[in-house]
């Protein structure tokens, strides 16, 4: 049985999957996602939180750049500072939300919290590990 990591088995399977460059998302429960990306962890409003995910993702996930909703600077500040603090020295591009939804169309798998607050949703890409 696996003891460090991420535990649950198609999120670390998909993990394994990835390549340098390739993109996915962690999102909150409102976010449209194809049911054949979606690894819903979604237990009830509110859990898991997205920040929490996000933290035990980054834990076994190598990130080089990251896609944010423009619009979470005006609407959820708190939660843009939470992200900023878990990626400190990645580059973050800020696009619209409606472009945010497109752009899901090319991530790997989207994994679906319980998160509750507006534009809670990232786009990861990943990093080359040598």
């Amino acid at each position: 049985m696996k003891e460090k990591g991420i535990l649950n088995s198609e999120i670390s399977k998909r993990l394994s999957d990835l390549g340098h460059t390739d993109l996915i998302a962690v999102g909150d429960c409102g976010l449209p996602i194809d049911s054949d990306k979606k690894i819903d962890l979604a237990l009830k409003l509110g859990e898991p939180k997205f920040i929490d995910v996000l933290e035990i993702l980054l834990s076994d996930f190598g990130c080089e750049y990251y896609y944010l909703a423009k619009e979470i600077k005006e609407k959820n500040p708190s939660q843009e500072e939470n992200i900023k603090k878990l990626l400190p020295d990645i580059e973050c591009e800020y696009i619209s939300h409606e472009e945010f939804k497109k752009k899901l169309k090319d991530v790997k798998f989207v994994i679906r919290t319980g998160e509750n607050t507006p534009y809670s949703n990232i786009i990861l890409r990943s990093k080359n590990i040598f």
